[in-house]
Parts: C-alpha cells; structure tokens; sequence
C-alpha cells in the first residue's frame, strides 16, 4: 500500500501541477495516521504558492481515493492520511517490489580456509553472508552461493611444519585422530606453527619451504598428509556452516585454481596497472585510497592480490553475475579497496562487479579473537556455551535453537559495528533474542492450533487491532530498507518490534471465545506468518512448538 499511495499522490501532483515528483512516503505515529507526507513543503517553489494551499490541493485528490479514509493539514504542510480499515487489512497482502529481478549475483557465503579451525569471526562472517544473500534472492536476483578458501601459502606451510613432526614420516599416524577431535587437532597444529614462524629462524626458513611445497607436494608424506588435513577441513567446515543455518552453497572456489589465473593477470598488465620493484610486481594503490601492495613477489609466486583477481576471472566465467559481494572482516576493507579498483584497471568488464562489505569485530569477555596467532576461540565452544545456556533456561536444545540463538546475536548489530557477544543474553526467552522470537512464533502457532474456525480478513479494525494490523504493514518496509542496504539489522529489530507489538495486543484482546474471534485469528495468523518470513530471511527457523 505504502508504494501504492505514494504512486498516486505522485500522479496527483502531475496532474495538478505538471512537475514531476517522487513522492515519498513515512510512517508517522500511529495517532497522527498511516501515512505522511511532506510533498507540500517540497513543492513550494516550483508551484508559488503557500504550502498550506498545497497541501488542501493534494489532500481534496487523495480523498477522492476510495482506500483513503482521511488527509489531515499539519504544521506548515504536511499531509497526514488515514486508510480504510479494509485498504489497511488488504494492504497486507500486497506483494513485494523486486528491485532486483532479472540479476545475477554471487556471494561468498563462507571462506575460512583449511588446515585450520573454524572460529567465532569465520561463523560471524558466514551468518552475515548467508542472510545478505537470504536478503537479494528475496529482492528477485539469481543468487549464488560460493565460498573461497586458501589451499596454498604460508598459513599452510605452518601448519605442516606442525603436522609433519607429528606423523614422523607415517601419515597413517593421523588416522589416530578422533573425528570430533579434528578442528582442535588442526587448531593446535597451526598454532604452533605460527609460534615456530615468529620465535625461531631456522622454522621460519623451513615454513617458508613447506609454503612452497603446497603448490607441487611432490613429496609423497607431505601429499598424503596435505590431502588428509585438507579433506578433513571441509568436512568440518561444511558441517559447521550446516549447524550455523547457512544455505548450502553451489560452487567452492580454492586459492590454488585462483592463483593460476591471477598471475599471468598481473604480467600481462604490467606496466599499465602494476609497476615492478626490486622484481616483485607492485599495485600502486595509494593512489586509490588504499595502500601499495605486492601482487606477485620477485621470483614469480603469486600473493593473496593475485590469486582474488583470479577469482574475479573465475567468477565471472561461471556466472557472469551482475554484482559480486566479498564479506570480510574491516581490517581487510582497505586491502580490497586496492584490489578492486587493480581488477577494474586491469579487467574493465568488471567494472562495479566486486563490492566488499566490511564487518564489525566480535568480542567476548576475553576481547578479540585473532586466526593468526592461532588463538583462537572455536565455534564448537560456543555452541557448547549456547547449548548450557539453553539448558539453564529450560529450553530445548536442538541445532536449530542454537543456530537461532548465535544469528540473531549477530545479526540484530548493524553490519560494521561491533558485536559484544552475551551467552546468556542471546539465549534469553524474555528478551531480545533469536530463542524469544522462535518462542513468540510457537506461542501464535498454539493459539491458532486452538482455534475450530479459521480467521477473516476484517471490514472494520477496533483500535487495539488497527495498531497491530498497522504494525505487520511495516514489515514489507523494514524488508525492503534491509534489502536496498543489505543490512539485516532492520529485519531482526522490526520483528522484536512486531512481537512486543502483539505481546501488548494479546493482553488485553482475547482471542479464542471472543465475538471477534475471526477477525482476531486473522492477525494471529498474519503475525505468525510475518514471523516466519522475516525470521527465514534471518536464516533462523520458526518452530511449531517449544
């Protein structure tokens, strides 16, 4: 209804003035109407007269409007306009603009990489792909879900320094290794690697080899442990991003096939885009806002900007898409910034493909967690945190509860802020929480599995149901706000908004039994299903019961 009104106050003032305007309309409080409008004051100018007699002007065409109940004059010129109680209700079932239809866009929905654990900052950026991704399929685009990961380098190289002193010679020794114990077994192993890299000279010579021998393990140990760590890897990362209530992805990109691509991109580019120094190819990006970074080093190898220039290419054969999102953390921002503007330099076609979108950092009590250093805080820990938690509540503790519960945590914080995570907080049924709104979805779900009649769309709304039926209509702009910035946050604040909203409905209204029964199951089983559709976009189940 919101972008059909505004459509035809935009042909109301066409028609009466011959300008074309935008028109856009607001939600004001609920005791001064539906809508509002501030055209009046916009058109001062161009039409020469007070905005008062504007706004008479545009409230007399807007009343002609058969769902228009009202236009009410404030202040200087705002319009103030009240729908019927059937346009209100009908207004519910209006479907959503497509902003993004006919689109193809790619998005990295996970990259951690292999031979090391999967930890709190992996699982953030995994949650927050996965529901930006939710939020452009909903807008109409064809989306595609790939993930990245580094299977070549130096956090390989450490890692192997670790594994191969472990197997001393005999691969099969990792056999040993329980499968539950596997992401803290390659946790250990990288970290003290990384430890040997920065302490000692000699390990960081021999790291340095290891590194290199990732690219050819011709070595018949270092292949056999190399593919059993690296197998073991995705298999605890597809688990893991299973568990987290991430959409399966189609495609998995390695650093490896990128790096085999980016490469000869960087050559063949040199030196309109790339500079060489001291034999190292160079990208002079602070020239563009970002800094100068080597892409290839002197003796040919590709670094981390090559091989995601490589990436690009592959994307781009693959999919052809129209945008492509990168979601890291922000101390990558200004490296990306770099290696966007080389591929567009280097790679026109691509010009305004690649967006990186930059997250915040999570905290726990004992502050930032790091993957370089190697200590790190696993997600399976947090899961066992969320899951203890649950059980102190009382609740159920399935994987979809927990999944519900460390989403929403994250996702309820704007995109580039910090997330300070709270355990108990986040499990919480009597706060603002995933569990509070899985739980306010059961509850609805019961009443209407009480009911012996199904609901009505009303005709008239008493008042208590007008103020909740008005509530549900900003659903489709809390979504569309969340698509247009690919920012959740106003998804999840919106629906613990609409859930206090029916909380304060449901006290003082009854449902079943009432003379309004069917009008009142009606909005039960419009908020149920609001629940619902913006608690899948949030990637979170809505359960039957609890």
């Amino acid at each position: 209804m919101n972008t059909e009104l505004a459509a035809q106050l935009t042909a109301a003032v066409k028609q009466l003035y011959g300008i074309d305007l935008q028109v856009e309309l607001t939600r004001p409080d609920a005791k001064f109407g539906d809508f509002a409008s501030n055209a009046a004051l916009q058109l001062t100018k161009q039409v020469g007269k007070n905005p008062r007699e504007i706004a008479g002007e545009l409230a007399g065409a807007l009343e002609a409007i058969e769902s228009v109940k009202q236009v009410d004059i404030a202040g200087p010129g705002f319009l103030n306009i009240w729908l019927t109680d059937r346009a209100l209700a009908a207004a519910l079932d209006a479907a959503p603009a497509k902003s993004r239809s006919g689109q193809t866009v790619v998005i990295e929905t996970n990259n951690p990489n292999p031979f090391k654990a999967m930890h709190i900052g992996h699982a953030f950026n995994a949650i927050v792909a996965d529901t930006i991704a939710n939020l452009i399929e909903e807008s109409g685009a064809h989306t595609c879900r790939v993930s990245y990961h580094g299977d070549v380098g130096a956090h390989v190289g450490k890692s192997m320094y670790s594994l191969l002193r472990y197997v001393e010679g005999d691969p099969s020794k990792l056999e040993q290794i329980a499968p539950e114990e596997r992401n803290s077994f390659m946790s250990k192993m990288y970290a003290e690697g990384a430890r040997a890299y920065k302490d000692d000279p000699a390990a960081k010579a021999e790291i340095d080899e290891l590194a290199k021998q990732s690219f050819t393990r011709e070595d018949p140990v270092y292949a056999a442990v190399y593919d059993t760590c690296k197998a073991w890897s995705f298999e605890q990362i597809d688990e893991i991003v299973a568990r987290l209530g991430n959409q399966p992805i189609e495609r998995r990109f390695l650093e490896s096939d990128a790096d085999a691509r980016g490469v000869p991109i960087v050559k063949k580019n040199v030196p309109k885009v790339f500079h060489e120094s001291d034999g190292a190819l160079i990208f002079p990006g602070s020239e563009y806002g970002s800094f100068d970074n080597a892409f290839v080093t002197s003796r040919g190898l590709g670094l981390y900007g090559a091989r995601d220039l490589g990436l690009m290419q592959l994307k781009n054969e693959y999919f052809h898409p129209n945008k492509s999102y990168i979601v890291t953390a922000e101390e990558q921002r200004d490296y990306f910034k770099g290696v966007i503007k080389a591929a567009e330099l280097a790679m026109p076609e691509l010009t305004g493909v690649t967006v990186n979108i930059s997250t915040g950092t999570v905290k726990l009590t004992t502050g930032k967690m790091s993957s370089r250093s190697g200590d790190v805080v696993e997600i399976a820990w947090l899961f066992d945190q969320i899951r203890e938690a649950l059980q102190r509540e009382g609740v159920t503790t399935d994987d979809a509860i927990l999944a519900g519960a460390l989403r929403y945590e994250f996702l309820r914080v704007r995109i580039g802020s910090d997330v300070v995570f709270d355990v108990d907080a986040a499990v919480s049924i009597k706060g603002n929480s995933g569990p509070y709104l899985q739980y306010a979805h059961a509850r609805a779900r019961s009443i209407l599995g009480k009911a012996t009649r199904t609901g009505e769309m009303p005709a008239e709304l008493e008042p208590a149901e007008r103020t909740l039926v008005g509530k549900l209509g900003e659903y489709q702009d809390a979504l569309g706000r969340a698509e247009l910035e690919l920012m959740p946050h106003h998804v999840a604040n919106y629906l613990y908004e609409l859930s206090q909203e029916f909380n304060r409905f449901y006290e003082h209204n009854r449902v079943i039994g009432d003379a309004r029964e069917a009008t009142r199951l009606w909005l039960v089983e419009r908020y149920a299903d609001t629940l619902q559709s913006g608690l899948a976009i949030l990637g979170i189940h809505a359960p039957q019961q609890m």
